[in-house]
Parts: C-alpha cells; structure tokens; sequence
C-alpha cells in the first residue's frame, strides 16, 4: 500500500489513547480500525473526521510511500 498511518499510532501515543478509546471518540467501527492496522484504505470522510477530533492535517494521520522504482 502507498499509505501507512504511523503518524496517527505515534500520536495516539502521544496522547495515551487506546486504539478503541480512539476508534469510539471519532466514532469509526472495529472493523475500519482494522483495515487502518493493515494500512488498507479507508474513505477521505474518516480522514477528516479524524483530523477534526485531533485537529490536525492528514499530514497527521497518514503518510504517503512512494512506488520503488522499476529497474
């Protein structure tokens, strides 16, 4: 996948919030928590209802990957 969300787990951290303490506060399921572990996507909507909550960018939330070039 081209995108993790390492910057939204480093920050859950930061702030001692478990992931389903997390998941209940912006009101995403179990299951997209999920997909999040396995950095799957998820809609552009949780993104910004995440940044919302912790009011940030989705720079915050999740980082980009580039391709490895082919040889």
């Amino acid at each position: 996948m081209p995108f993790n969300y390492k910057p939204l787990w480093k920050q859950l951290i930061d702030l001692d919030m478990t992931k389903k303490a997390f998941a209940k506060k912006v009101g995403i399921s179990i299951s997209t928590l999920n997909r999040m572990g396995r950095n799957e996507y998820i809609s552009l909507k949780i993104i910004d209802d995440i940044c919302v909550m912790l009011q940030c960018t989705p720079n915050d939330v999740i980082e980009h990957i580039p391709p490895k070039e082919k040889e």
